[in-house]
């Protein structure tokens, strides 16, 4: 430690154990705490909805820097609604801490799970082409459908559809434009059987054939040939 920072950490008190000190200590956890807190779902433990906007933006921004693409699944529970229906709010939650943890013990260490809201989740998949993410989905999707939930009185087998996209950095989309484009695929997968992964390999089989303006004026010379 540097001369200046032992005088500014230094106590004015001269107190080698300076409760001033401690006390700043303290509450620095405290912060660093309630911040850790702030982003995540409390029920589930997943990241929540803030923390996913924030993260998918920093994952594209790698992107468009690196060209490693960025995988998104959209997951949403098939019949949710008929759980707290027919079994109370309280059976639901632990249903979805349930389905929540069975989808961890499938993902890498790196992948980012958020919940999107309700009993839809986000799975942020950094460094993923959509080959790769499509398997993803598929382990969690089979993952789940695979196990039954066992309550006291009752067994309750649970589904889900999946929603899969991959950016490549070709183009700069929003955030929420490259979610709706996994949620796409998962109202497909909802309205073609549900418990099954859709994805759309449009985007990435047909490149565009527009011109962009970078390329007119290395043609042209000029943004427009007609000018």
């Amino acid at each position: 430690m540097d001369r200046n920072q032992k005088t500014k950490n230094r106590c004015p008190l001269n107190i080698d154990e300076c409760p001033l000190s401690l006390e700043i200590q303290r509450l620095k956890e405290e912060c660093d705490q309630l911040r850790e807190l702030s982003q995540i779902d409390a029920l589930t433990g997943y990241f929540n909805y803030r923390y996913l906007l924030n993260a998918l933006e920093g994952e594209m921004e790698r992107t468009r820097r690196t060209a490693l693409p960025t995988g998104l699944i959209m997951i949403d529970l098939d019949g949710f609604k008929q759980v707290n229906d027919h079994h109370g709010h309280e059976t639901g939650n632990i249903a979805l801490k349930w389905c929540t943890k069975i989808w961890r013990s499938k993902m890498r260490r790196i992948d980012i799970p958020c919940r999107y809201g309700g009993e839809e989740f986000a799975i942020i998949l950094p460094g993923t082409p959509l080959p790769q993410a499509v398997q993803a989905a598929e382990r969690l999707r089979s993952g789940l459908a695979n196990e039954t939930l066992e309550l006291i009185h009752d067994k309750i087998k649970l589904t889900a559809s999946f929603g899969v996209e991959a950016y490549e950095g070709k183009g700069r989309i929003s955030v929420k434009a490259f979610i709706q484009r996994a949620d796409r695929s998962l109202l497909e997968a909802k309205a073609g059987g549900r418990n099954r992964v859709c994805y759309s390999e449009t985007e990435h089989r047909e490149p565009s054939t527009e011109i962009t303006e970078e390329e007119r004026e290395v043609l042209y010379g000029r943004k427009n040939p007609a000018d």
